[in-house]
């Protein structure tokens, strides 16, 4: 079961925290307007991480609902 949460906070994965920074970018440079007022850089990649730093980017990411469930994946697989 794949669970769906829209979130604003960081997020605690390095990997999730480059994703949505890089999403957001690619956002502002084909034409999307900054969430802030002032960004402190004229750089896509500095804005949208400015974004999500203050919290005013929403994502979501998947989730598998309990171990026995990624199991059974990681089984089927093999």
């Amino acid at each position: 079961m794949l669970v769906m949460a829209t979130l604003t906070a960081i997020p605690e994965s390095q990997f999730a925290y480059v994703v949505v920074v890089s999403r957001r970018a690619r956002q502002l440079m084909i034409g999307g307007r900054p969430l802030v007022d002032n960004p402190r850089s004229r750089k896509t990649s500095r804005i949208a991480e400015e974004e999500l730093q203050l919290g005013l980017l929403e994502y979501s990411l998947p989730e598998i609902a309990d171990a026995e469930e990624r199991e059974a994946k990681r089984r089927k697989e093999r």
